[in-house]
């Protein structure tokens, strides 16, 4: 797995547009006092149902793995964006 250069950044901002992605979709309504894990674990797979990202096979599911992923889809969103 490689390592972004700005991963943490990256996470903070797949967990800021993934959650508003879920709330906006109905499909989620996150509270304050939810688990940065919780939220990364279920913005993983509501992306992975709309087939906006690629399934892991599930041996290989963990939260550096999911934070990962999801770093590289923010990533890829903002490469979008440019």
């Amino acid at each position: 797995m490689k390592k972004l250069e700005n991963e943490k950044e990256y996470v903070r901002k797949a967990i800021d547009i993934g959650t508003r992605y879920a709330e906006k979709r109905g499909a989620a309504l996150f509270e304050p006092t939810d688990s940065t894990n919780e939220k990364l674990e279920y913005i993983y797979r509501l992306l992975v149902r709309d087939k906006l990202i690629q399934p892991m096979p599930e041996l290989q599911v963990s939260q550096q793995s999911i934070r990962h992923r999801l770093a590289l889809w923010a990533a890829s969103l903002e490469k979008k964006k440019s």
